[in-house]
């Protein structure tokens, strides 16, 4: 089996820095350098050092997501947002105080004829005063919407966790997509090394007249193909990294230097435990099903209205100037308070409708539970199948690779014996680049995986 070749890093530099003597002492030894090409020689180590790529674990990536990604930013808002609304519905328990500053002009002896001024009387007056209001009961009409309120924010909230939930499987996934890329490179100038090696090797025989033409346009052939796979699987390292840079929620792209992260252990053996866990787990469950707890409150607070509503008010104030217009004067100072009951008797229906439409809105929010208890028992099943014959083919491709190594060992013997022709090695070479590809491909699709059913399970935290 070939030795893997270190991995190339994006944007790296192949300048060895030295420490300060050390260096000093090689240029001594070489005869020295001029200052400015010392000079030189030093910023551009220095400058390699600033822009090496900067390491990054899959739980960094993680933290990073949740910290900028504006998906996260906007739920955590809407949270903040739904909190107020349980605010709104309590401040009903609340009494309300108004404050009023009123100056009229009238003509003597007149009186309103129309509208919908509070006094029929006219006359020219400047005063002020405040106006009380308090609901006594409403019948628990109020307790039930502060009841649907607090319940909807709850759900936010739940929303809020699978918004989350939801980026963190992208980095994930973005995080091992990128891993599988850069590893492909490798594979990719691994097999450029060899096939190269082969075409100088192919090339001298022919050229001492013991291989023919043919073997250097067979190798030839295979060493452009492994070309063609290292301008691709670059093309997928930068692909690769534009994914994550959005998954992270970044403005600018960023290349890392990842780190490998360990094989997850094998799934369970069977998913029924999983699916179970999952109803109990999953955040937007939990939302779904407090919004059908909140939708049931306010259908209750809906059929309230048709119920009597009993409030007090009381309003006070003082008049500094009023042109009296009777012998009977008009005091400077007033003040009054009043209990007023209201008692719903017809109004088109309105009460009954909005009960009604409240009602089958709440049903409705039965089946949308349903659907989706219905959906994640299903995601988790598939989730589960998934990982499991991801487990399952790493053996195989494990052996695949090892097999197709050996094949590729004996056809290099058989070849250099004069035993086989250049089409039989040029296969071999091509089965153990699909080896490895397929290897990569089997370790990188099961953390994927298993990371899609930890997300189904509700355990990606």
């Amino acid at each position: 089996m070939r030795r893997p070749l270190p991995m190339p890093i994006a944007g790296s530099c192949r300048l060895v820095l030295w420490g300060r003597t050390e260096l000093w002492g090689r240029l001594s030894a070489c005869g020295g350098f001029p200052g400015r090409a010392c000079l030189a020689l030093i910023l551009a180590a220095a400058c390699c050092a600033q822009t090496s790529p900067p390491s990054l674990t899959l739980q960094d990536a993680e933290a990073l997501a949740i910290k900028n990604h504006p998906q996260v930013q906007a739920a955590q808002l809407n949270s903040q947002a739904s909190q107020q609304a349980v605010a709104e519905a309590r401040s009903a328990y609340f009494p309300t105080l108004q404050g009023d500053i009123t100056g009229s002009q009238g003509n003597p002896q007149a009186r309103i004829g129309a509208g919908y001024l509070v006094a029929s009387r006219v006359w020219d007056r400047f005063g002020q005063g405040i106006t009380l209001s308090q609901i006594i009961t409403d019948s628990g009409r109020t307790r039930n919407l502060v009841a649907s309120s607090r319940l909807q924010a709850q759900a936010s909230s739940q929303q809020y966790q699978a918004t989350r939930y939801d980026v963190l499987l992208r980095v994930n996934q973005a995080y091992v997509q990128a891993l599988q890329a850069q590893a492909l490179i490798q594979v990719a100038e691994e097999t450029v090394a060899a096939r190269q090696l082969l075409v100088d090797q192919v090339t001298t025989l022919a050229q001492n007249k013991l291989r023919s033409q043919l073997d250097v346009s067979f190798a030839a052939v295979g060493l452009a193909q492994a070309k063609l796979m290292l301008i691709r699987a670059q093309d997928g390292v930068a692909q690769a990294f534009a994914e994550l840079t959005r998954a992270l929620g970044l403005d600018q792209q960023q290349t890392y230097k990842l780190n490998e992260e360990p094989l997850p252990p094998s799934p369970a053996a069977d998913s029924a435990d999983m699916v179970t866990q999952a109803f109990q787990q999953r955040p937007e469950l939990a939302g779904v099903r407090l919004e059908r707890e909140s939708a049931y409150r306010f259908e209750r607070a809906e059929h309230d209205l048709s119920r009597p509503t009993v409030s007090l008010v009381g309003v006070g104030g003082f008049i500094p100037f009023i042109h009296q217009l009777t012998t009977a004067p008009v005091p400077n100072e007033y003040e009054s308070a009043a209990v007023n009951v209201e008692i719903p008797i017809f109004n088109g229906g309105l009460f009954t409708a909005r009960r009604e439409a409240a009602r089958f809105k709440a049903q409705a929010a039965d089946q949308r539970v349903r659907d989706l208890e219905e959906g994640i028992a299903r995601d988790v099943r598939v989730a589960w199948s998934d990982s499991t014959t991801a487990y399952h083919q790493l053996d195989v491709t494990a052996e695949l690779l090892r097999q197709a190594t050996m094949a590729l060992d004996l056809a290099q013997g058989r070849y250099n014996l004069g035993l086989s022709s250049i089409v039989e090695l040029t296969q071999a070479q091509l089965n153990l680049t699909q080896a490895e590809v397929e290897n990569l491909a089997a370790k990188y699709d099961y953390q994927r995986s298993y990371a899609v059913l930890r997300y189904s399970t509700g355990m990606l935290r």
